[in-house]
């Protein structure tokens, strides 16, 4: 192999991970910013995209809508095919959270509008994957936030997607948003390229709770080799870390539910 083909093999390109379930309460965002946090703690360099309309991943971090200039409505509102527009507006939109060394785009509540103003946009499932492409070789992983819907900006995000992740509390009733996920996947599988790849994430389980082993066990059967290995456990810290707008790695980095997204974050660098 020569110098120019080894340079050009050892170039970065980022590891699309979109979070998502369409049911809410099942650690969406707290998967999303405790990952993303773990895979910078492995070494890797991380931006972390905030798609939902409500900004919990924002504040989760403290970038706060009314005080932001710019956020990822912008890569929907202002996207170009002009690659230097492009590279000004995504120096413009990141803010570095120097606390845990990653890059974030924070959201806006005119995320909700996107329905109606790109109503007659021609390409529009795939205005995220053509924008992330300025900036995948900065990055190792570049982590979705999703909204709790079907919409333009979840079809967005799994297009984009190089492994969807997806959060399921263990509770019976938490398979029902599995269901419509798989739904919202089966229909985009037949458009895209290639199909969407996707791993269960069993959270807020309850080791003392008969129910949730049994709802664990079922998930285990039914999506084999689809289901991560780690299983994220309930834990106060991640409600303690929220209330102060930091992660669990800010104030109990060797707790449980800090050691268990470590383990996940390994399993996705594996993959």
């Amino acid at each position: 192999m020569n110098g120019s083909s080894t340079a050009i093999a050892m170039v970065r390109k980022a590891k699309v991970l979109t979070i998502a379930n369409q049911k809410g309460g099942v650690g969406k965002t707290t998967t999303s910013v405790t990952l993303a946090s773990a895979l910078t703690r492995q070494g890797k360099k991380v931006l972390i995209v905030d798609l939902d309309p409500h900004a919990c991943a924002s504040v989760h971090l403290r970038y706060y809508p009314d005080e932001m200039q710019s956020s990822v409505n912008d890569i929907f509102a202002k996207h170009s095919a002009d690659p230097a527009y492009m590279e000004e507006m995504w120096d413009r939109i990141r803010q570095h959270h120097a606390g845990l060394e990653l890059d974030v785009v924070p959201a806006n509540i005119r995320l909700a509008e996107l329905e109606v103003d790109l109503r007659h946009r021609k390409g529009k499932g795939a205005i995220l994957q053509q924008s992330l492409e300025h900036v995948r070789q900065e990055y190792d992983f570049i982590v979705l936030d999703c909204p709790p819907h079907v919409g333009i900006l979840l079809v967005n995000a799994l297009v984009a997607s190089d492994l969807l992740v997806i959060p399921i509390q263990t509770d019976f009733l938490a398979l029902h948003g599995l269901k419509l996920l798989f739904d919202t996947v089966k229909v985009l599988n037949k458009v895209l390229p290639r199909p969407i790849c996707y791993r269960i994430l069993p959270t807020l389980y309850d080791r003392r709770a008969r129910a949730c082993a049994r709802v664990l066990e079922l998930l285990a059967l039914k999506m084999r080799d689809s289901m991560f290995n780690t299983v994220i456990g309930m834990d106060t810290r991640f409600r303690e870390a929220s209330a102060q707008g930091r992660v669990i790695y800010e104030i109990a980095p060797e707790s449980r539910g800090a050691r268990e997204y470590e383990e996940l974050a390994k399993e996705i660098i594996a993959l």
